[in-house]
């Protein structure tokens, strides 16, 4: 049994919130989070996310049974709040009792998260900055994820060295308290975490967990094609660059994923809709959509099918720091005696 003595001073809040062994959350990823993926986390005491994305609600359904069916171990459910079924998945979600519904994408209403909580699901809330926590907070949220722009796929603008500060070290039992006075929340924290090392540190600055995506792709478990991990082992951080928006007439959420022919597609596309928006050929709504549709097809071309020049690889900063596959386990394992040895020496410094 792998040894947690210093970490088990830090980290009780996560372990507890979640109902796991381990505070480490595999981060919900369209076309990687598969319920084999997810049960693989959970059996192995840490925390799986199932990825709603805009599937068809039969299908996230059928994953939720199919999660079920392979753990007893709680796990997620990770809802887009800017996706056209979001309103048909979160009433499913709500109806099959998923144990836990993290809204995503962009802020959800107050009653969407009463909702999901009246359904008896723990509630996770994405927040970029202090006044968004205080907004979920103040909504109902039981928790919060903060997601620096380091990480992969959709990503805010504002990264998690910069939200530590604002947000974490506000909003953290560390820190002050709440607006209502109430038991501080939990806060998990992601964005470039790759190593033992960072999760000891960020655990010390008062979060509650870690929230991981591209460590587990490299993994044995992760079902992506073969080509789709071969550029992640090749790919340097640099490699990882964020999309830009060309025209506030069109506004899109970056995506952070390795540089290939698929990221200069998507800067044509953004051309293309905002002459047609110019042009009056077609709304804004239908053009956020035609955007998400180019991601959703773009991503399973890479992962599914291996296209790795034209499909989107979709990755975090820290794949310039991941060199193996490895199985779940190891991952884990590894990562918890290595926090655990940071601590170690840590203390000996200080005394």
């Amino acid at each position: 049994m792998t040894n947690t003595k210093r970490l088990d001073q830090l980290w009780t809040k996560g372990k507890e919130f979640l109902g796991v062994d381990y505070p480490i959350i595999c981060g919900a990823m369209t076309w990687v989070s598969t319920p084999n993926l997810v049960a693989t986390v959970c059996n192995a005491g840490a925390f799986g996310v199932l990825a709603g994305g805009n599937m068809p609600t039969e299908l996230l359904a059928q994953d939720i049974d199919a999660t079920r069916a392979l753990t007893k171990k709680p796990f997620g459910v990770n809802l887009i709040t800017i996706a056209p079924n979001y309103l048909a998945h979160l009433d499913m979600a709500c109806c099959k009792k998923a144990p836990f519904i993290i809204f995503a994408g962009s802020f959800p209403k107050p009653q969407e998260i009463q909702k999901a909580k009246d359904s008896g699901a723990k509630v996770i809330c994405f927040a970029s900055t202090d006044s968004i926590a205080e907004r979920m907070i103040k909504y109902g949220t039981d928790g919060l994820m903060l997601e620096g722009s380091e990480s992969g796929g959709h990503i805010g603008p504002v990264s998690l060295m910069v939200l530590l500060q604002e947000v974490l070290f506000k909003f953290s039992a560390k820190g002050e308290a709440t607006s209502g006075g109430k038991d501080q929340l939990p806060i998990f924290v992601a964005g470039g975490i790759a190593t033992g090392q960072m999760m000891a540190h960020l655990l010390l600055m008062g979060a509650s967990g870690i929230q991981m995506g591209t460590r587990f792709v490299m993994s044995d478990e992760c079902q992506a094609h073969p080509e789709f991990k071969e550029a992640f082992l090749r790919a340097k951080a640099r490699d990882a660059i964020a999309t830009p928006q060309f025209d506030s007439a069109l506004p899109v959420v970056s995506v952070r994923a390795l540089h290939n022919e698929g990221t200069a597609a998507f800067g044509k596309l953004q051309l293309e809709l905002i002459k047609k928006l110019e042009s009056h050929a077609i709304s804004r709504k239908e053009a956020q959509f035609e955007v998400e549709r180019f991601w959703m097809g773009a991503l399973k071309k890479a992962v599914v099918d291996g296209d790795v020049k034209r499909g989107s690889l979709m990755a975090g900063q820290s794949v310039g720091l991941v060199h193996d596959i490895k199985p779940i386990k190891e991952i884990i394992s590894q990562f918890i005696a290595d926090a655990e040895a940071e601590l170690d020496v840590l203390i000996n410094k200080m005394n």
